[in-house]
């Protein structure tokens, strides 16, 4: 298993690299189909995305329960299951 990234700057470069993927993906999609309504959806689809990780990474720890601690979906997924 890898450990923690912990260099600031790979950790930036590793968010610019999900960004660049976000806009490259996006255009590639708006190019199938290049309308307003398209591209709104494209925009919603980002904006729900990130609030959603948002929700599941930050909200749910903070506000719901503090002993929800995962490290990523995967892992949020095994301990959800394992709960039940």
């Amino acid at each position: 298993m890898l450990g923690d990234l912990k260099s600031k700057k790979l950790i930036v470069a590793k968010g610019a690299l999900f960004g660049l993927c976000l806009l490259t993906s996006a255009l590639a999609l708006w190019l199938q189909n290049p309308s307003l309504v398209t591209a709104l959806l494209l925009a919603i689809l980002a904006w729900s995305s990130a609030r959603l990780y948002y929700f599941l990474f930050y909200v749910l720890q903070t506000y719901v329960d503090p002993s929800l601690k995962y490290s990523g979906l995967w892992a949020m997924l095994r301990q959800v299951l394992k709960r039940r």
